[in-house]
């Protein structure tokens, strides 16, 4: 019992020196804010309940350190940015951004973002009506170009 808890131990520190790469840049050439008007609330909603997985700028909670936990967080993350990346809009072709945007339609009208797994650690990101109400009429406004 003893060497199978002393092995297990050991994992776990080995598991701690396989770190995923972060996602935090401060390059915002590509932002969807360069050609679409981002009004103060609606920046203050993408900040609180998008960006962390759909922007090239997470910020990470504590526990982000901790492997595999780390690991779940970044697979979590690069899985969000490969449906929409807020920081990359401008990267995307017409029918891209067109596809992304019927799909924030959709997601705004069936309630499915934030995700509930994220919202269990992160009370705050929860939209209220009138932020849903904000972010669906942003949502409207963009042009696709």
């Amino acid at each position: 019992m003893k060497k199978v808890l002393l092995i297990m131990l050991v994992l776990v520190v080995v598991m701690q020196f396989i770190r995923p790469e972060k996602n935090n840049s401060k390059d915002y050439t590509n932002d969807i804010s360069t050609v679409v008007d981002v009004p103060n609330d609606v920046q203050e909603i993408l900040k609180t309940s998008c960006a962390d997985c759909h922007s090239n700028n997470t910020v990470y909670p504590w526990y982000s350190e901790i492997a595999p936990v780390s690991w779940y967080l970044a697979s979590h993350v690069n899985d969000g940015k490969k449906h929409l990346n807020f920081s990359e809009w401008t990267s995307y072709n017409q029918n891209q951004q067109s596809h992304i945007k019927k799909d924030l339609e959709e997601v705004m009208e069936e309630n499915e973002m934030p995700l509930k797994s994220y919202l269990i650690v992160h009370k705050d990101a929860k939209l209220s009506a009138k932020q849903h109400e904000i972010l669906s009429n942003w949502i409207q406004t963009i042009n696709v170009k």
